[in-house]
């Protein structure tokens, strides 16, 4: 019981010395390797505890660090926990319960859920708000998707190895999120880690692909908001070998996007670095088949993998993101070639960065034929949400 409390007593240490300034796992990285006494096993349990607390949000605000850590990791927990056996053993034989079934035996305050995530009035519609915010107890899964022809060596090599994983679809597989996989599969070359909603964008893609039937490399695309890449390498998987262009505000990250490049087999494309924001990129007078617009946004989607968002994210945030990404939309849209596509995407469950954005772009350019908008939900797969919506442009290719 001991060395339980121990641990309890760490992680409340650590999360009330976080100020959310970075994101918490390279802050958690950064406060670890300045004190060495903690070993493998000691980080892994804290940082299991600082992340269940953070899993709560703005629930419970009002009760000490050490109880709501432990409270909330009884609410995260589906199998027999060693903390909770040493210091909640009455709660222990019903950690298999529904959270709801929980949440009735802590006989918490009926607005605890609720408060779990701060923003209900402004989620996207189609969103089932209790479904969501409960999903912030869960830890998401670890998503690949298999790159073409790739699908049987990878699942024999899986299998082989013993790693448990689900497949969602003939292409996507879920696996537990502490699985190790980079011994056994070539991420990038064979398998793209990616969030299942995210492999998702394929479906807008299809319907690119359907509409431009044209020999292999004739698309034009520009990835205006590039990031890592996994947008620019899921449209060349899909619509195959591409002339493709990316951008991004960061050099940094065209660097680490030109290595990741090399791994998935893209050699032939252009790229540069531009802040579409607030400039004209440099693409001269050069127009696109597809513009794919992943825009910066709060990735409200996406915090069951960064749950301290819940707790530090400010509601004039959302506004901002909004702002920026009217700004992008109106500085790339017009590169659009007659008859080309501008996919919109966010990892956002707010309504301001969705459907609010598609009725600006509606407003401003209304000469764009509005093909689908849709809001991929995650929640119920153990995934991210988020959105997407596909214009075409006027005229023939």
């Amino acid at each position: 019981m001991r060395f339980a409390q121990k641990y309890v007593d760490s992680a409340a240490s650590i999360v009330q010395q976080y100020d959310g300034g970075i994101p918490f796992s390279a802050w958690l990285k950064q406060f670890f390797a300045a004190d060495k006494k903690y070993g493998s096993r000691d980080r892994k349990i804290i940082s299991h505890l600082c992340y269940c607390h953070y899993r709560l949000g703005n629930a419970l605000t009002g009760i000490p660090v050490t109880e709501k850590i432990l409270i909330a990791l009884f609410l995260c927990s589906t199998v027999h926990d060693a903390i909770l056996e040493a210091l909640r053993p009455d709660w222990a034989g019903s950690i298999a319960q529904p959270v709801e079934e929980k949440i009735s035996i802590l006989n918490l305050p009926p607005e605890a859920p609720t408060a779990i995530f701060s923003w209900k009035d402004s989620l996207s519609e189609g969103i089932d708000a209790k479904q969501f915010i409960l999903s912030h107890l869960i830890q998401p899964d670890l998503f690949l998707r298999i790159r073409p022809g790739k699908e049987a060596m990878v699942l024999r090599q899986l299998q082989d190895n013993q790693v448990v994983f689900r497949q969602v679809s003939g292409t996507c597989l879920a696996l537990p999120n502490a699985s190790k996989i980079d011994t056994i599969v070539h991420t990038d070359k064979d398998v793209i880690i990616q969030d299942y909603s995210s492999q998702r964008i394929a479906e807008f893609l299809q319907l690119v692909k359907e509409a431009l039937p044209v020999a292999s490399g004739s698309i034009k695309v520009w990835d205006c908001c590039a990031a890592s890449g996994g947008k620019s390498i899921l449209a060349w998987d899909v619509l195959q070998r591409i002339q493709l262009t990316v951008s991004d505000v960061r050099s940094s990250i065209l660097h680490n996007l030109k290595e990741r490049f090399v791994r998935a087999g893209i050699k032939d494309y252009h790229s540069f670095v531009a802040d579409v924001s607030n400039q004209q990129p440099a693409t001269g007078n050069r127009q696109f088949d597809l513009i794919i617009c992943d825009a910066p946004c709060s990735g409200s989607g996406t915090w069951g993998r960064t749950p301290e968002q819940l707790l530090f994210f400010t509601t004039p945030k959302i506004s901002q993101y909004a702002a920026l990404q009217k700004s992008i939309v109106k500085n790339t849209i017009h590169h659009l070639a007659p008859g080309g596509y501008f996919l919109y995407i966010t990892c956002s469950v707010f309504r301001q960065e969705n459907e609010e954005v598609v009725a600006f772009i509606q407003e401003q350019f209304p000469a764009l034929q509005l093909i689908q908008q849709r809001l991929l939900t995650g929640y119920d797969q153990k995934a991210d949400s988020m959105f997407a919506a596909l214009w075409k442009a006027p005229g023939h290719r």
